[in-house]
């Protein structure tokens, strides 16, 4: 089926419901990644309708190898990337970044993690960026509830980035109701943990590469990771791979603008953008997919009465 296109928050901005995470062809954080392959899975990935790229200046050669794969394209294309801390500071490195990806402006631009207290400054700055039309939309790239409330609670941001995979329901659905009264944009990583949903990996799989992130997993962590993912082979029946399925999960729920997989390969191009969009898992199979996540412990449970209580009284107070 079709790639579908999906609203980018309250930003204007319409993405694909996949998009290419670039962080593997830059050849920091999954191995050494053939620049010439990379470059036949980017078109290929727009040929089957994508349009949403995610990178950062940290993945290596990342953002260069997008810069000569955009000459000519950029409009068809919307750029998302981050700041990591550089000591440069944030301006200085968007400046940066910018020619390496041979365009004047980004179309989101994330801090590459929640800011804290004495770092406010950090949203400052992104606002600066909008103002100086070098990036459409801003935002942050989180991992918890907290980051979520902290971070929907400043005016200038647009989106994030969070993991939403089958063995990562929350934060998103821990802080579903507040991502969809704020409209803010969602983007997915993580879909496949990391080549354990796609049926890459299992309970005997090692990682030889020190440039691969996974190199410090030890067995007993890789095992128990396995055996999570066993649980939802049921939907390989429905969507001819478990891969498949972990990749439409995300895009079940309508809060999420996009789901981001890392692709460096023509092969993944074809996975990712040619079988994955276009169709949705069933109701029995989401409600089923619910059950084995509580049952699991995946999902954090819901908040007690007293709680409750504490919280409209906070909101009183205000």
């Amino acid at each position: 089926m079709a790639m579908q296109l999906r609203p980018f928050g309250a930003t204007g901005i319409r993405v694909s419901e996949l998009g290419f995470g670039a962080w593997a062809i830059g050849g920091q954080s999954y191995g050494v990644a053939d620049r010439a392959e990379s470059l036949r899975a980017l078109a290929r990935a727009e040929a089957l309708g994508c349009n949403f790229v995610d990178t950062a200046a940290v993945y290596g050669d990342s953002e260069a190898v997008l810069g000569e794969f955009l000459a000519g394209r950029r409009g068809r294309w919307v750029v998302s990337t981050k700041y990591s801390g550089q000591p440069e500071g944030l301006l200085r490195t968007l400046e940066a970044q910018l020619r390496a990806l041979r365009t004047d402006a980004v179309d989101f631009y994330m801090v590459h993690w929640a800011p804290g207290r004495g770092e406010e400054a950090l949203y400052e700055a992104l606002a600066q960026a909008k103002r100086d039309g070098k990036a459409r939309a801003v935002g942050v790239s989180l991992k918890t509830a907290a980051d979520i409330d902290r971070v929907l609670a400043q005016p200038v941001v647009d989106g994030f980035m969070l993991k939403l995979s089958l063995l990562d329901p929350d934060p998103f659905l821990a802080r579903r109701e507040r991502i969809a009264a704020r409209n803010a944009a969602v983007v997915v990583r993580s879909a496949l943990r990391e080549g354990f949903l796609s049926g890459k990996y299992g309970a005997d799989s090692r990682f030889a590469d020190p440039a691969d992130q996974r190199h410090a997993w030890s067995p007993a962590q890789v095992a128990a990771l396995a055996g999570m993912v066993d649980r939802f082979r049921f939907l390989e029946a429905e969507a001819g791979s478990l891969a498949v399925a972990a990749a439409r999960y995300p895009l079940a729920f309508r809060e999420v603008s996009t789901v981001a997989l890392g692709t460096r390969t023509l092969a993944q191009a074809e996975q990712n953008f040619g079988v994955v969009p276009g169709a949705a898992l069933g109701a029995d199979s989401l409600a089923r997919i619910a059950r084995l996540q509580h049952e699991a412990g995946l999902r954090a449970k819901a908040p007690g009465l007293l709680h409750r209580l504490r919280q409209l009284a906070r909101r009183l107070l205000r």
